[in-house]
C-alpha cells in the first residue's frame, strides 16, 4: 500500500499484495494518461512530492481508473505527518483516533505521533467524483455479437420459493445464449419443480450439503466459455447477463464483478461506478472459464463456513487477471432467512450463532493468515471483531449503540475466548492446506 497507515485500516485488502508480475495495483502517477490526471486533485499540503504522487495513485484507483499504466513495485516510507494527513482525508475521524491509539500502544515515539496528529487536525475528509467512461453507453459490443455460450451456476438448498424468483428473472434475459446449471441440495428434493421454466436447465442432485462442492461441480459440467455465478436468493434485471458481457468487452477484462444492494435500497455510492474490483462475490459475477484453469476452483476449506469467494478473488487478483467492479450488472440481495448457509450455523463471517462458537468463523482467519500473515490477521481482528459484538439493529440507533458498547465490555472475556478458538481452528486448516481442485481438460 502506498501509505503505511493503511495497514491498520485495510490490513487484509487485496491491493496490499504484490501481484504475480511483481507490481502492486497502484499506478505510478507520472504514467497515468493526461485525461485521468486532469480529473484528480493534486494535494500540495503533503510535505513531499512522493506523498503527493502516492495520493494521486490512490485517488486514481479509488475513483475507478482501469488501465495499463505502469504500477509501483515498491513504496518508500513517508513522514508520519503525511501518513496522518492521508487518513484524515479519506477515513472517518474515529478511525484516525483509532490509528493514533494503536501507534501509541505499539511504542511509537509519542511526541512525534501527537505532534503529527494535532498538526493535521485542520485537514478535512474529502469526497470525490468517479472517473468518467463516456463511451460506455454508445459503444457496441463485439463480444455480444459473437453470442458466446454462458453457463449460469446456481447452488440451492431448501429455497424453492426464492429460487423461483431468480429463475423467472433468467427467463426474461435479453441475452439468449445460456444454460442454467442448478445443483440442488434440498432435503425435500423436487425434480418436477424445474419443468415449469422456459430455460435450458441442467439439474444436478447433490445429497451432501456443501456449497463449494456444488459450485465446483457445476463449473466442471459447464459447457459455456463464460461462467455466470448467481445464487438462489437474488433478483436480477433483464439485462443482467448483457451488462456483464458488455463490461468484459469494454474493459478487455476477464472478470465482471457485479454489485449487490439490499431489497428496497440503491447501490452503495462507493460501488456505483466502474473500478478495479476490490472484492469478489459468487452471487453476482461473470468470468471466462479459462480463469478457473489458471487459478483453480474454489477452496473447499471454506465448506460450511465463510469467505470462500473472497479467497478466490484474491487468487484472481494475484494472478494478474483483470477484474472490474460493474455497477450496471447489479442484483437485489433478498437475504432469505431460511436455507443456504443459514442452515449450516453461520449468519455472517464475524457473528457466531451461539456464545461459545468461534469468532470470526475459522475459515476467515485461515484466509487472512494464509495470504496476509499473522500480524495483518491480528490487526484485522482488532478492527472487525469489536464491532461484530454489536447486533445489526444497534447500528442505526444511538442509544442502543451506547448500551451495546457497555455490553461489549462485559462480554470481553467471552469474545477473547471466541477469537482464541477461531485462531486455533484456523491453524488446523493452515496445517491441512488448501483443497483446490483443478478444472478438467475439455
Amino acid at each position: 500500500m502506498p501509505f503505511r497507515f493503511l495497514s491498520y485500516l485495510q490490513s487484509t485488502h487485496y491491493f496490499r499484495l504484490l501481484r504475480s508480475n511483481g507490481h502492486f495495483m497502484f499506478p505510478i502517477s507520472d504514467e497515468l494518461p493526461k485525461d485521468v490526471i486532469e480529473q484528480l486533485d493534486l494535494d500540495t499540503g503533503y510535505s513531499s512530492k512522493l506523498a503527493q504522487a502516492y495520493d494521486l495513485s490512490w485517488q486514481a484507483i479509488q475513483r475507478g481508473y482501469i488501465g495499463n499504466a505502469k504500477a509501483y513495485a515498491e513504496f518508500q516510507e513517508l513522514a508520519v505527518t503525511d501518513e496522518y494527513r492521508f487518513i484524515r482525508k479519506y477515513f472517518h475521524s474515529a478511525w484516525v483516533l483509532y490509528v493514533l491509539v494503536l501507534r501509541l500502544f505499539s511504542f511509537k515515539n509519542p511526541l512525534m505521533e501527537l505532534k503529527a496528529w494535532f498538526g493535521t487536525q485542520s485537514v478535512s475528509r474529502v469526497s470525490y467524483s468517479p472517473l468518467v467512461y463516456s463511451e460506455w453507453s454508445s459503444v457496441s459490443s463485439e463480444l455480444i455479437a459473437k453470442l458466446p455460450f454462458v453457463s449460469v451456476v446456481i447452488p440451492t438448498l431448501n429455497r424453492y420459493e426464492y429460487l423461483d424468483a431468480i429463475l423467472r428473472d433468467l427467463e426474461q434475459q435479453t441475452y439468449p445464449h445460456f444454460e442454467v446449471i442448478i445443483v440442488d441440495q434440498s432435503d425435500a428434493f423436487q425434480a418436477d419443480f424445474y419443468s415449469q421454466y422456459q430455460l435450458d436447465i441442467q439439474l444436478v442432485r447433490q445429497k451432501e450439503k456443501a456449497l463449494w462442492l456444488a459450485r465446483n461441480t457445476a463449473i466442471q459440467r459447464a459447457k459455456g466459455s463464460l461462467i455466470a455465478l448467481s445464487e438462489d436468493d437474488v433478483r436480477v434485471a433483464p439485462d443482467w447477463l448483457e451488462s456483464h458481457l458488455r463490461c468484459l468487452d469494454f474493459f478487455n477484462a476477464e472478470v465482471s464483478a457485479g454489485v449487490f444492494h439490499p431489497e428496497g435500497q440503491q447501490i452503495p455510492q462507493d460501488r456505483s461506478f466502474f473500478a478495479v474490483s476490490s472484492q469478489f462475490a459468487t452471487g453476482n459475477a461473470v468470468l471466462y472459464r479459462k480463469v478457473f484453469k489458471e487459478v483453480g476452483l474454489f477452496d473447499r476449506q471454506f465448506e460450511k463456513q465463510r469467505m470462500g469467494d473472497g479467497e478466490f478473488g484474491c487468487r484472481v487478483y494475484l494472478s494478474g487477471v483483470r477484474s472490474v467492479s460493474n455497477p450496471f450488472a447489479s442484483c437485489v440481495d433478498v437475504k432469505a432467512g431460511v436455507g443456504g448457509l443459514r442452515e449450516m450455523g453461520s449468519w455472517d463471517a464475524f457473528r457466531p450463532t451461539n456464545f461459545f462458537a468461534p469468532r470470526p468463523i475459522p475459515s476467515v482467519l485461515y484466509y487472512f493468515r494464509r495470504y496476509y500473515g499473522n500480524k495483518m490477521a491480528r490487526l484485522a481482528i482488532l478492527r472487525t471483531v469489536p464491532l461484530s459484538v454489536f447486533p445489526y439493529q444497534f447500528k442505526q440507533h444511538k442509544l442502543l449503540l451506547v448500551v451495546g458498547f457497555f455490553v461489549s465490555i462485559l462480554l470481553l472475556p467471552l469474545v477473547c475466548y471466541q477469537v482464541w478458538r477461531s485462531w486455533r481452528l484456523s491453524s488446523q486448516k493452515l496445517k491441512e492446506g488448501p483443497i483446490i481442485g483443478r478444472l478438467k481438460s475439455e
